[in-house]
């Protein structure tokens, strides 16, 4: 005999694969590092574009979250009715101003110009990322599309090669590179079939507090007060403007920073504001 009770704990259980059902699978990286992943032949590189991760569905355009992109018609009339994986892009050192553009609920056509979806993979657990990167590269160059391209992926025989690649891209501005394993097939989750490789590592931690500034800073933000999943309780005091000074991230958020090392006791060194994590 059914219950209250039971018809509820039905309804949740449908809910909740509901919301599992629009997260989509999607491959995460994990930090290069050149004493365990030294044989780079093995790998196919690419730049780091630092951009809104966009899944194309085949129908519409989703956040690794699984929420829904509003992109206007024209943007995605071109592409194919297949599983595609990319990042939303305007150019090198610019995601402040496109997250605004890709978070309106009813989108900017004008802005919207300014994007480029940049394919880096087209999804199939069965084969090799080699082999996905032959069909998406062909697949994206047959569309002819100005606002659609394929993310070129390098061969390197060594090391010396990597970093001559990965210092000229960070020496433009660019965020670093990538490392797709070309034998792995796709996966969801992060794994060492896919590597980044940064000039700084990065990590996120919560706001619990605003420290007051002092000097030219007085009465506005001096530093944050942050907090880690591990944590650790430590304050990120670089790396904001005026403008988010004056309107911090909000206590509750989470945050991205930058760091080089850590110290002795364990803590990021150096670190640095880098922006407030995407809610997308």
């Amino acid at each position: 005999m059914f219950t209250i009770k039971h018809l509820l704990l039905i309804v949740i259980v449908l809910f909740t694969q509901c919301i599992s059902a629009a997260q989509p699978s999607v491959l995460l990286a994990k930090v290069y590092d050149e004493t365990k992943h030294y044989d780079v032949s093995k790998y196919l590189v690419s730049e780091k574009y630092d951009g809104v991760r966009a899944i194309w569905t085949g129908t519409e355009f989703v956040t690794r979250k699984g929420n829904i992109i509003n992109a206007p018609s024209w943007f995605t009339v071109p592409l194919p009715n297949v599983w595609l994986d990319g990042e939303l892009w305007t150019k090198r050192e610019h995601f402040s101003a496109l997250s605004g553009i890709v978070r309106t609920k009813k989108p900017n056509n004008h802005d919207w110009q300014t994007i480029t979806y940049k394919v880096f993979d087209m999804p199939d657990k069965n084969l090799p990322f080699s082999t996905r990167y032959k069909n998406y590269n062909e697949l994206i160059t047959s569309l002819n599309s100005p606002h659609i391209s394929a993310v070129v992926q390098y061969s390197f025989t060594n090391n010396e090669q990597l970093t001559e690649y990965f210092e000229n891209i960070t020496k433009q501005g660019g965020e670093g590179v990538m490392l797709h394993l070309a034998s792995a097939k796709h996966s969801n989750g992060r794994s060492n079939a896919l590597l980044k490789l940064k000039p700084y590592l990065d990590a996120e931690a919560v706001v619990i507090a605003h420290l007051p500034g002092k000097g030219k800073y007085q009465g506005m933000l001096g530093a944050l007060r942050v907090k880690t999943a591990q944590g650790q309780v430590f304050s990120i005091g670089t790396g904001f403007n005026d403008a988010q000074r004056a309107a911090p991230p909000e206590i509750g958020s989470t945050v991205t920073y930058r760091f080089h090392g850590l110290t002795k006791n364990g803590l990021p060194r150096f670190a640095s504001f880098l922006r407030v994590r995407d809610s997308l």
